[in-house]
């Protein structure tokens, strides 16, 4: 009887010794240390790749921004400020540009199916939107030069990237709204435009 109780009490005494251990190593040291490495090494990156202006915090480089005109009174569904670049719609709440807002609490992916009637409907009149909104002093965008980037979100629903092919598109429009040369805007794009990560990974990104 003695021998049993002194048994358990000693394996009782080991598994906690383990549970501080493991707690100190797993939930103390590990965190500091990886901690430490990160802010020392790669300190904008472990930091939320943070975007400063005037002394402020006004966003990060990993989340897309929406340029959309004021709300006028009575308006529910705001419009694109057409002179600025328009970004993927946001968080699957509509495939809409006019509806895109990224919002940090609602990442995540539609999951819809590609035959649900309201994701079809969605892109078909965010299409449209892209069609009549870039169409502009005799430069005509077809359909079919829409990327599939202009008209559905990303997985996450907070990409700030968008595919060459949709900024190229919008470049005579900005050229326009902003009384630009149409090459000049075209320099722009040409020199954010980034190719795939190690020359294979993803797809060449704005």
């Amino acid at each position: 009887m003695n021998n049993s109780v002194t048994n358990t009490a000693r394996l009782l005494w080991a598994g906690l010794r383990a549970l501080l251990v493991l707690t100190v190593v797993c939930g103390v040291i590990y965190p500091l240390a990886v901690t430490g490495v990160g802010q020392a090494l790669f300190h904008d990156k472990a930091n939320g790749s943070q975007i400063s202006a005037g002394g402020k915090v006004v966003g990060s480089s990993l989340i897309g921004q929406s340029y959309n005109l004021p709300l006028k009174k009575g308006q529910e569904t705001p419009e694109p400020d057409l002179k600025w670049f328009q970004g993927r719609p946001a968080n699957g709440l509509g495939t809409n540009s006019v509806n895109t807002q990224y919002k940090l609490i609602l990442s995540g992916a539609t999951n819809r199916s590609g035959d649900n009637k309201d994701l079809i409907d969605w892109v078909t009149a965010a299409k449209k939107a892209v069609v009549k909104d870039n169409s502009v002093n005799g430069y005509t965008v077809k359909p079919s030069d829409v990327p599939a980037d202009a008209v559905t979100s990303s997985g996450s629903g907070l990409d700030p990237d968008i595919s060459p092919q949709y900024a190229d598109i919008q470049v005579h429009r900005i050229a326009e709204k902003n009384g630009l040369p149409v090459a000049q805007v075209q320099k722009l794009v040409d020199e954010h435009t980034d190719s795939r990560t190690l020359g294979f990974i993803g797809e060449p990104r704005v």
